[in-house]
């Protein structure tokens, strides 16, 4: 019986809540073994993050803390290059044998035929989107034309971003209800996201 892992990669500039609310749907939903979580190295899509990756990295470990069958994976700040999702997941179906789920919001959905070889990862893993009340995200006409398999997580709705969170902190607003504790109490202890 393989195992079944999921996949949930991000830049994590900080890990807050709603990424921890997608991870257990996954996990519970989905009967996972393990969600795997990859901080990405260096984004192609996006503005570099604002914090170094050890900073990004050890904010994850605190907010996964504790949680059962969650598990930091750092390959891709390892790697030299952009942090392609298709290379990590090459990688890992080379050492490993597992039922792979691509652990994604609604936006990444719409937003999949932007990747790097998005037809060979649909190819090689299920997708496990955040639907709210149930409902689908539309598949964009180039996703929607290829066959691909989706599994839908039940999320509920929530209002918290980095971005948000980061400029919180630089003003120095409290983060309790936007990140776990000892997140909210890492970037204040080294104070990340003032200016």
């Amino acid at each position: 019986m393989n195992r079944r892992i999921g996949l949930l990669g991000g830049t994590f500039d900080p890990p807050h809540n709603a990424h921890l609310a997608l991870a257990r749907s996954a996990r519970d939903h989905l009967a996972l073994d393990e969600v795997r979580w990859l901080p990405a190295g260096l984004q192609w899509q996006k503005a570099q993050p604002a914090s170094p990756a050890a900073h990004r990295v050890a904010m994850v470990a605190l907010a996964i803390d504790g949680e059962p069958r969650f598990v930091l994976d750092d390959r891709e700040l390892r790697r030299a290059g952009p942090s392609y999702t298709i290379d990590t997941v090459r990688e890992l179906q080379a050492h490993e044998s597992a039922e792979w789920f691509l652990v994604i919001g609604r936006d990444q959905y719409i937003n999949l035929p932007t990747w790097h070889e998005w037809h060979e990862l649909v190819k090689r893993v299920t997708l496990a989107v955040a639907s709210r009340d149930g409902i689908a995200p539309a598949a964009p006409a180039a996703l929607a034309a290829v066959p691909h398999r989706v599994e839908l997580l039940p999320m509920p709705r929530t209002d918290v971003s980095a971005t948000e969170i980061r400029r919180r902190a630089a003003a120095g607003e409290p983060l309790d209800d936007m990140v776990p504790a000892p997140v909210a109490s890492y970037i204040d202890r080294h104070h990340l996201y003032r200016s």
